[in-house]
């Protein structure tokens, strides 16, 4: 038994980011668990309920918009955060397991993690875990698939908002016209992103050119 820990929605420029803690036998995983990215959202939906169905333990984590925008933070401690979090409700001491490293520096990155779960656990990190260690792999699915329903609530609330990455044109032009229509960001934009003052600036200009 042992644990895999992964996040998602690191890089959208809306909404929240989400990270998954799963604790299994990779022998009772079902097949197909990967990086969760390349994997279509019907059939990540359909490993989700099976992994949650077989695995000992899942633990899910969520840092809000109003985090990620807070003074005095970064994107490597929030994850960071975000991983210790969701292996706390998972991480018995003694356990052992792998992180998807979320730092250049993959071993400083595995530390910190190990430092924030009141439990005393065996981390190891690793760049592209979700693609080589099954456990890891079914977290990025579990990860995944929090994050895909938290942008389906987002759209049952403003309409199409796209993938929420900044190089999607949907999330874009929703920004744009949201923007157009309000005069300021909707509340699930990340503020901070320099996207969302690209926005900003397009928007003020395009008013200049109304006088």
């Amino acid at each position: 038994m042992r644990f895999g820990v992964d996040e998602a929605g690191k890089g959208p420029v809306l909404g929240s980011m989400f990270a998954a803690a799963v604790k299994a036998d990779p022998a009772v995983l079902p097949d197909g668990v990967g990086d969760s990215k390349d994997i279509r959202p019907e059939r990540r939906e359909r490993l989700a309920e099976e992994i949650r169905e077989l695995a000992d333990a899942v633990g899910v984590a969520e840092v809000p918009v109003e985090r990620i925008d807070a003074d005095g933070t970064d994107m490597n401690t929030l994850t960071v955060d975000a991983q210790a979090a969701a292996l706390s409700e998972v991480a018995r001491t003694g356990l052992s397991g792998t992180v998807d490293a979320g730092d250049t520096d993959a071993a400083r990155f595995g530390r910190r993690v190990a430092d924030a779960v009141e439990a005393d656990v065996t981390v190891r990190a690793e760049h592209g875990a979700d693609e080589t260690d099954p456990v890891v792999g079914a977290a990025s699915i579990i990860a995944k698939v929090a994050r895909d329903t938290h942008v389906a609530e987002l759209a049952e609330e403003y309409g199409d908002v796209g993938s929420g990455y900044p190089s999607d044109p949907t999330t874009r032009a929703f920004l744009a016209e949201y923007v157009d229509r309000h005069g300021e960001l909707p509340g699930c934009a990340r503020r901070s992103w320099s996207t969302c003052d690209d926005v900003l600036a397009a928007a003020e200009q395009a008013s200049l050119g109304d006088f």
